[in-house]
């Protein structure tokens, strides 16, 4: 099966599959703007709806909904100031897109995520960005390598000081490999998955090795993608991904120890 239909086909089954039991929590950080941001949204019109949807949705990727957290429509009404179709149908956006387990005769709840769910989206992530990257060889112009090289020196200059900002700054430049390409079901599907294993990350340390691993493979992918070696950008893009799979492996099993 060629590779765009790979992703198509998981744009909407990948996140259908619910994980083993015996899972860890997203994050235990707190959005910063808070719930009692969100009140008063009243979410009546598609586009409110939408803003609801994006409210409980960085709920649970901040840990302000915590993992396995029962989500009662008539509750998330009164709290976001709302009436109970908008909740229900934020609800199952969020639960075709992986963020939320419904189940009959018990209702919503926020999935749990362990470290075979973990490893299924970074396995996913091994087939997209590469695949992306690949392409952008093809069609790189000098701006796009400036930018590049400027915000590999950005993230240098910060070593790791700052995690929430080395974090913009690393998908800024992921962004600038990947936001052309004309396949938006796999750039979707890659920013979800990204947004999960963020909030998998967050709130932990990354490696001394890890870090120099990072600097050196933005580095190392900036001269394939000058150079339109295509095939090569793609190896180093799948040994980076493999970097975060082994770090992000890592953080679940620290969180999972008593301790």
């Amino acid at each position: 099966m060629a590779i765009h239909a790979v992703i198509a086909y998981h744009v909407t089954m990948v996140y259908r599959t619910v994980p083993p039991l015996g899972a860890v929590q997203l994050s235990s950080n707190k959005l910063q703007a808070g719930p009692a941001g969100a009140r008063g949204l009243g979410c009546g019109d598609a586009g409110s709806r939408a803003t609801l949807y994006e409210t409980i949705r960085n709920e649970i990727l901040s840990g302000g909904l915590a993992a396995n957290a029962r989500l009662k429509v008539s509750e998330l009404a009164r709290r976001y100031n709302t009436s109970t179709n908008p909740v229900r149908e934020a609800l199952q956006q969020l639960r075709g897109e992986g963020f939320v387990v419904i189940e009959p005769n018990r209702g919503a709840r926020v999935r749990q995520v362990n470290e075979d769910y973990a490893r299924g989206i970074l396995e996913m992530q091994m087939l997209i960005e590469p695949y992306l990257v690949k392409w952008f060889c093809g069609v790189v112009t000098r701006p796009e390598i400036e930018r590049l090289t400027a915000t590999a020196e950005a993230i240098e200059e910060l070593d790791f000081a700052d995690l929430e900002r080395h974090s913009q700054l690393d998908l800024e430049f992921h962004q600038i490999i990947y936001a052309r390409h004309y396949n938006s079901q796999a750039l979707t599907l890659w920013r979800r998955q990204r947004d999960i294993l963020g909030a998998l990350n967050r709130g932990h340390e990354v490696s001394l090795s890890r870090r120099k691993a990072v600097l050196h493979e933005h580095r190392a992918l900036i001269a394939a993608i000058s150079d339109h070696d295509g095939a090569r950008a793609a190896e180093l893009m799948t040994r980076h991904v493999l970097g975060s799979m082994e770090q992000t492996m890592t953080n679940i099993r620290s969180k999972r120890e008593p301790g």
